[in-house]
């Protein structure tokens, strides 16, 4: 299990290895704030507890730019690993098929790269709709396509312990959890 790396403002960042959360509590850069059991990291003269959760001593600045980017990874998530077009979700594609990203407007057609415009296809449906708009190809979306917010964004992809959940509940609220934990 990893550990959560909070921002100076608790703010949730990521998911850390616990080596090297012990290496930035080592280096002055974070505290513990919560521990993982009895587990510890040992050296010839130190023992330092596995941490759960660390705290940045200093804030780091997180651009908005990197918060919005898409991803497959979050592209396939927010949509629930589902064809938005057919609705089979990722365990039904057989074969060759597979999940892929879709441009609602092809990017042939001026369409962006952002996340109202990109949605989850299986390949079989990508490639029937090819460039053209989704009703062009006879298609319906399932879902209008939104941008997810960011600790939808950053945790849905990832397991939370309980300990971590607390932090991430201080900062986000309860509603953010909840979203989180309902598309698992």
């Amino acid at each position: 299990m990893g550990c959560l790396a909070l921002n100076a403002s608790f703010e949730p960042l990521t998911i850390v290895p616990p080596h090297r959360a012990v290496r930035l509590v080592l280096d002055g850069k974070a505290e513990i704030l919560e521990e993982e059991g009895s587990r510890r990291f040992r050296s010839e003269r130190q023992v330092v507890p596995c941490p759960s959760v660390i705290r940045l001593v200093r804030y780091v600045h997180v651009p908005y730019r990197f918060r919005g980017q898409v991803t497959n990874t979050f592209l396939f998530a927010r949509d629930d690993y589902t064809c938005q077009y057919c609705g089979k979700y990722r365990s039904a594609l057989r074969g060759r098929q597979f999940l892929t990203r879709d441009h609602i407007v092809p990017l042939s057609r001026g369409g962006a790269n952002s996340w109202e415009n990109v949605v989850t296809s299986c390949s079989a449906c990508n490639n029937r709709k090819a460039d053209r708009l989704p009703h062009e190809a006879g298609l319906t979306l399932l879902t209008e396509p939104v941008e997810p917010n960011y600790v939808h964004l950053v945790w849905v992809v990832r397991t939370v312990t309980d300990p971590q959940a607390k932090y991430i509940r201080m900062f986000y609220g309860e509603a953010a959890l909840d979203e989180v934990a309902g598309r698992r």
